[in-house]
């Protein structure tokens, strides 16, 4: 899932401390990283890695900045959906029925801002859908979630679960939870990860691409470039608070 990478409109919450520009340069590499990790997993299981993106003009913007095999599809959330359905999770529904149309088994709705979440834990969320009986959920440190699977045996159920939830708070896991809870839904969770949308988070990713110590996922090359380039090891330097 990912905004068109066009200055002004992503990773704005890092604005300052870095530039528009500098802001749209790390979310390049965010991309790139997380599209080759998925790439990575395709390679032993059967994963086809898209990008989901918004809004409808950007997809040009997104050449060059993708793992080879990547392809696009829109999530502009403009299809018509119930009004219970709001914010981003249209584009999620609308991901998740334009993938699940074209014949995959299952998807994944991954977001952009964890580029070193590891491919096992990809991989484990993908032999997790297999059977088609439950859905599976990546709950993130802020209390989103960084991934959400769903069968194609259980989507049209699967669809309540986007329904009134209190989008960009800490409390979208919770109540994806309680709403599977309703349906019911079986969910299967995750290990948890973290997302990179603020300053301590980035100072965080920086700290851990810089030296690996305590990082347990795959290493995100584009993005630790990216991150020595603009010297924002040394930008970053004040402990997070």
């Amino acid at each position: 899932m990912a905004k068109t990478p066009r200055p002004g409109h992503v990773k704005t919450r890092l604005v300052p401390p870095l530039t528009a520009e500098e802001a749209t340069a790390l979310n390049a590499a965010f991309l790139y990283d997380i599209t080759a990790m998925i790439a990575s997993v395709g390679r032993n299981l059967a994963v086809s890695g898209f990008v989901a993106y918004a809004p409808a003009d950007g997809e040009a913007l997104f050449d060059g900045k993708l793992a080879p095999q990547t392809g696009l599809v829109l999530a502009d959330g403009s299809v018509p959906l119930p009004p219970e359905i709001s914010g981003i999770g249209r584009s999620l529904v609308q991901a998740m029925r334009s993938l699940l149309g074209r014949g995959f088994d299952a998807v994944c709705l991954v977001n952009s801002d964890s580029p070193t979440l590891p491919a096992a834990i990809l991989a484990q969320a993908v032999a997790a859908l297999a059977d088609g009986r439950q859905v599976v959920l990546g709950p993130a440190e802020d209390g989103g979630y960084y991934l959400i699977g769903v069968p194609a045996a259980l989507a049209a159920r699967a669809e309540a679960l986007f329904r009134d939830i209190p989008w960009s708070t800490p409390g979208v896991t919770a109540a994806t939870l309680a709403r599977a809870a309703e349906v019911p839904l079986q969910v299967l969770s995750l290990p948890v990860w973290y997302d990179v949308d603020d300053a301590a988070s980035l100072r965080r990713l920086a700290v851990e691409l810089a030296d690996r110590t305590g990082l347990t996922a795959g290493f995100a090359p584009q993005t630790a470039e990216i991150i020595a380039r603009l010297g924002l090891g040394r930008r970053l330097a004040d402990p997070i608070r």
